[in-house]
């Protein structure tokens, strides 16, 4: 229907209309009162959209087309958690390319302590048995983003091991090179990584020693002295720019190229795959969708939209049984980003958006006064539910098939 409406005003207002050949232009501008002065200043909020149209052929096999808004892999922005996406991806391939016969994600871990500021993990009391794994993680990561489970993924990984692996599978415009959250680290202690051990019950069945790595951080990007000030770690102003080039950094489109490669591996070439099990997808795609209401072990009183930032604004109190949102998101410093595939399974419809936007008015960085509730999350649900608008009302050839995703998992 909406692309009816769309063809009607080419016609009343002439060829000139179809300048706007993407329908995610069409979208914006169609809606910008919906989103005050975000598309009239739109460097001002360095605001950058992917959206990816999916169609099925006759055999179901998913063919993607993709509109940009902005989209600049030079321009640095902050992306925060979403981070720890690739980092959990990593961490199962390489626990699958050890070969250790009973070892797998669920095996029991511990963190040692290599060298200051180092701490130790031996214990997880959100955990059912009350020990750490990979698999306990990576729950962790994607029903509410916890920081110290993506360090200590980091230490298993290692950052030169973690950035070679991804490069190699062609997601280049990234670089992974600290810990979240974690003040005692610097540059040159987050390239030190912490001896881990796994173990079933006192048999020790893998140990790495501290490693440590560095990765290459120089990927030519620009902006990334921002702002004119910043608090430091005592809380107080410094009337600085503030320098990340020290931060960590992924693109959009990497990001976005991420979240394609885990939920459609059989479209992407065999050399940018993840070393993963069927298991192991499966495994993903249940937490990537979750909602951390959902879950028991770790058990969380939050909203459904917690992590969820497109649709439902990182509050939702409850999302539809047949919504199913497979994201990251990450909000850090003043920047916002979601990366998502939304699926309908009612109404059999499935699209990709990922997008990051910068809402930090006084431009100065750690302080806490960024305008997330006012601009940054409404920005989010309205973009979200536009796009999922326009879906409802666009015509498809064959309806998408979700058995793949076995969504009867609780």
């Amino acid at each position: 229907m909406m692309r009816k409406i769309f063809f009607c005003l080419v016609l009343l207002l002439g060829t000139d209309f179809m300048v706007a050949q993407n329908p995610l232009l069409d979208i914006i501008n169609q809606n910008k009162t919906a989103f005050g002065d975000i598309f009239d200043r739109p460097d001002h909020y360095e605001v950058q959209i992917i959206y990816t149209e999916i169609d099925r052929d006759k055999d179901n096999v998913p063919h993607f087309q993709s509109h940009y808004y902005q989209l600049d892999s030079t321009n640095y922005f902050y992306p925060a958690s979403t981070v720890k996406m690739p980092t959990a991806f990593v961490a199962l391939e390489k626990l699958n390319q050890l070969k250790i016969k009973g070892l797998d994600k669920f095996t029991s871990m511990r963190n040692g302590v290599g060298s200051a500021p180092q701490t130790e993990a031996n214990i997880d009391a959100s955990a059912k048995n009350l020990l750490p794994s990979i698999a306990h993680y990576i729950k962790k990561i994607f029903l509410v983003s916890d920081n110290d489970a993506y360090n200590r993924l980091y230490e298993f990984v290692g950052q030169a091991e973690l950035n070679k692996r991804l490069h190699e599978k062609g997601f280049t415009d990234l670089r992974l090179i600290h810990r979240l959250s974690a003040p005692g680290y610097n540059a040159e202690t987050n390239k030190h990584t912490n001896p881990v051990t796994f173990y079933k019950k006192e048999k020790v069945l893998y140990h790495q020693g501290e490693v440590y790595s560095q990765t290459a951080v120089d990927l030519g990007l620009e902006n990334e002295i921002k702002g004119k000030g910043y608090a430091n770690n005592e809380g107080n102003i410094i009337n600085e720019p503030f320098n990340f080039t020290a931060k960590n950094y992924i693109s959009l489109q990497n990001l976005h190229d991420l979240v394609k490669t885990v939920l459609f591996p059989e479209s992407v070439p065999a050399s940018q795959r993840f070393d993963l099990t069927e298991e192991d997808y499966q495994f993903l795609y249940k937490y990537m969708s979750m909602t951390p209401k959902a879950s028991d072990y770790p058990k969380y009183d939050k909203p459904d939209g917690y992590v969820k930032f497109f649709m439902f604004g990182g509050d939702a109190p409850t999302i539809p049984d047949h919504i199913k949102i497979f994201n990251k998101v990450g909000d850090a410093y003043g920047y916002l980003t979601d990366v998502a595939y939304v699926i309908d399974t009612k109404n059999k419809v499935e699209f990709m958006v990922a997008a990051t936007i910068h809402v930090n008015d006084n431009r100065v960085y750690n302080d806490g006064v960024y305008e997330y509730e006012k601009i940054g999350f409404p920005f989010f649900k309205d973009l979200g539910n536009l796009i999922y608008a326009w879906e409802l009302g666009r015509e498809r050839g064959v309806l998408p098939d979700f058995n793949r995703f076995k969504l009867e998992q609780k």
